[in-house]
């Protein structure tokens, strides 16, 4: 499973819900993705916040990974917890290999550090432990079942935070 943290949005929309990313964020989004790829890490299924920046950072961060899943756009991710996250991710099913799932902090940021079993490799728990920034990307084994995956019982593999080029630089 992928934990995603939606990419660097404007400050400003005509709501909450519709604010778009930045253009900083869809570099970053964009380097998510490339490193991702560059890693080996597919997907299979995709679970996303039906906000509008979790929708563009997916588009992107997909693209750039060479991905083509279509997403399951779920307005419930908006405002869930991390229970609430690991509720849906418990419905997967169970021919889904990796499942990639794009959301808000603080949930997203609270659920990878939950799900983490502390047992990965050290520099990623490290940099897991430092905080969850916009682009941040974490990946876990998930031992077992969808329906069984559980807090504290998944091992942290890779970390990363994308850190791309601001679209608006034509350098």
């Amino acid at each position: 499973m992928v934990v995603v943290r939606h990419a660097k949005a404007e400050a400003y929309g005509s709501t909450d819900f519709d604010r778009e990313l930045a253009p900083r964020g869809l570099g970053d989004a964009a380097a998510a993705g490339a490193w991702l790829a560059e890693q080996g890490v597919g997907a299979d299924a995709a679970l996303v916040s039906a906000a509008a920046r979790t929708r563009q950072t997916w588009e992107v961060l997909s693209g750039a990974a060479g991905w083509d899943v279509a997403a399951d756009y779920d307005r419930s991710l908006y405002g869930a917890d991390e229970d609430g996250v690991l509720d849906l991710v418990r419905t997967t099913d169970e021919t889904i290999g990796t499942l990639v799932v794009v959301g808000h902090n603080p949930t997203m940021g609270l659920l990878a550090q939950l799900l983490d079993d502390g047992e990965g490799e050290p520099a990623s728990v490290d940099l897991l432990m430092q905080g969850y920034p916009t682009s941040a990307c974490a990946v876990f084994d998930i031992p077992g079942a969808w329906a069984d995956t559980a807090m504290g019982r998944c091992r942290l593999s890779l970390f990363n935070v994308g850190r791309g080029k601001d679209t608006r630089d034509n350098s």
